[in-house]
C-alpha cells in the first residue's frame, strides 16, 4: 500500500538539493503515486492532483487571458457553469454555451479568439453525449485545446485523450474515490509543456490535494473496474423499470437505444454508466420534492459515484446556480429527478423506487 506522507517539509542536504522533493504544496510522494497512475489511466502522460474538481477547472481556465473565448457545452455541472460565468467571465474571458450534440455547431462560434473547447460527456444532468473525436478534429483545423469533463464516465468507460483531446478532468471526489468520504480534483494532459504551466499552476495558487484523501483515492481505483460494471449493471435495471412506470414521462441515460446520440455512447464508451435522470407526467415540482421526501434506498444528497445510491432534484440542487431560462433550454424541467445508481443489491433499488413513485 502507498505509504502516507503526512509532510510538510523535506531535508535538504545541501540548499536546493532536495532529490525532487522540497515543500509538499510543491511536490508529495504519496501525490506522485496518483498523478502517475492517473496519467497511465487516461492514456496521458502527466497528471496533476488538486484540492477539488472544480480547484482543477479553475487551474485550467487559468491557461487563458483577457480576451480569449471559450465554447462549452450548454448542459453542465451547474458549479462549472459558475466559475465560468462568475469568476473568470468578470476577467474578461468569453463563454459561449452551445448544444455540442451537433459538432458542426460549434464552427458558427469559432474564431481568432477562441482558444479552448470544454465538453461534458455524459452531460450533467440530462446525459447528452458529445462525440469527442469530431469535436477535436474541428478543433485541431484552428489548433485550439479540448478539454473533456471525464468525471461520469472515468478511464474505465471513455478514454478522451484517445479521441484528440488535449485535457482530461476528473472530480475524484466522484467514482474514482467511490465511497463519498474525499474531496478531490485530477486533471491528466498529453503534452509535457501543457503540464508545466499547470504543475506551475498548482503550485502558485496552493489548491493542492492532502495525502489523506489522494491515498482514499489510490484505494478507490484498486476497485473502480469492479465498481463501475456494478454500476452500470444495476442502471441498466433501474432504467428499464423507469420506462414502464405509468408515473414517469421521460428518462434520460446514454444506453437507451432511443437516446438521441446513443450511437456516439457506443462508439466512445465502454459502458453507459451509472448515472440517470427522470421526469415525472404532469411536470409538478411537487411530486419530485414528494418522490425525494420518501425514498429509503436512494438517499437525497449532493454528489454522485459512490457505492450507496443517491437522488437529487438538480434545478434546485446541483444546477441552481442556472438560470431557469437556461436550465430550461436543455430541457431540465421542475420535476427532473437525477439518480447516482449504487452497487446494492438491484431489487432493493427497484422496490425503494416503486414503493415511492406509488406515494405521489
Amino acid at each position: 500500500m502507498t505509504p502516507i506522507y503526512q509532510t510538510s517539509t523535506y531535508v535538504q542536504k545541501a540548499p536546493g538539493d532536495h532529490l525532487g522533493f522540497e515543500y509538499s504544496r510543491t511536490q508529495n510522494p504519496t501525490r506522485k503515486v496518483l498523478e502517475e497512475n492517473m496519467a497511465a489511466l487516461e492514456n496521458g502522460s502527466h497528471g496533476i492532483c488538486f484540492s477539488s474538481g472544480m480547484a482543477a477547472i479553475d487551474a485550467i481556465i487559468k491557461l487563458l487571458k483577457p480576451g480569449d473565448e471559450v465554447i462549452s457545452t450548454n448542459d453542465l455541472y451547474g458549479g462549472t457553469y459558475r466559475i465560468f460565468t462568475k469568476i473568470f467571465s468578470v476577467f474578461g474571458i468569453k463563454f459561449h454555451f452551445i448544444d455540442m450534440s451537433d459538432p458542426e455547431i460549434i464552427t458558427e462560434y469559432l474564431n481568432h479568439r477562441t482558444k479552448l473547447i470544454w465538453i461534458e460527456t455524459p452531460t450533467n444532468p440530462m446525459m447528452n453525449l458529445v462525440d469527442i473525436r469530431q469535436v477535436c478534429e474541428k478543433a485541431a483545423d484552428h489548433e485550439i485545446l479540448v478539454a473533456v469533463d471525464n468525471t461520469f464516465a472515468t478511464p474505465y468507460l471513455q478514454l478522451p485523450l484517445d479521441l484528440g483531446a488535449d485535457i482530461v478532468i476528473h472530480s475524484a471526489t466522484k467514482y474514482l474515490g467511490g465511497h463519498s468520504d474525499l474531496i478531490l480534483g485530477i486533471v491528466v494532459v498529453k503534452d509535457s509543456q501543457i503540464a508545466e504551466r499547470l504543475y506551475f499552476i498548482q503550485n502558485s495558487c496552493g489548491a493542492v490535494s492532502g495525502p489523506q484523501d489522494i491515498f482514499l483515492v489510490l484505494r478507490g481505483i484498486k476497485t473502480l473496474e469492479v465498481r463501475m460494471e456494478r454500476h452500470c449493471k444495476n442502471a441498466k435495471k433501474v432504467v428499464s423499470f423507469l420506462q414502464q412506470h405509468p408515473k414517469v414521462d421521460q428518462v434520460f441515460w446514454p444506453g437507451l437505444p432511443a437516446h438521441p446520440n446513443h450511437a456516439v455512447a457506443v462508439r466512445q464508451m465502454k459502458d453507459f454508466g451509472g448515472m440517470a435522470s427522470f421526469t415525472l407526467k404532469g411536470d409538478r415540482i411537487e411530486d419530485a420534492m414528494k418522490f425525494l421526501k420518501q425514498v429509503n434506498v436512494f438517499t437525497l444528497a449532493e454528489s454522485l459515484g459512490g457505492v450507496e445510491s443517491l437522488c437529487g432534484h438538480p434545478a434546485t440542487m446541483t444546477h441552481a446556480s442556472i438560470p431557469a431560462e437556461e436550465r430550461e433550454k436543455v430541457g431540465l424541467k421542475e420535476s427532473l429527478i437525477r439518480l447516482s445508481i449504487g452497487i446494492e443489491d438491484p431489487e432493493d433499488l427497484l422496490n425503494d423506487l416503486q414503493m415511492t413513485l406509488n406515494l405521489i
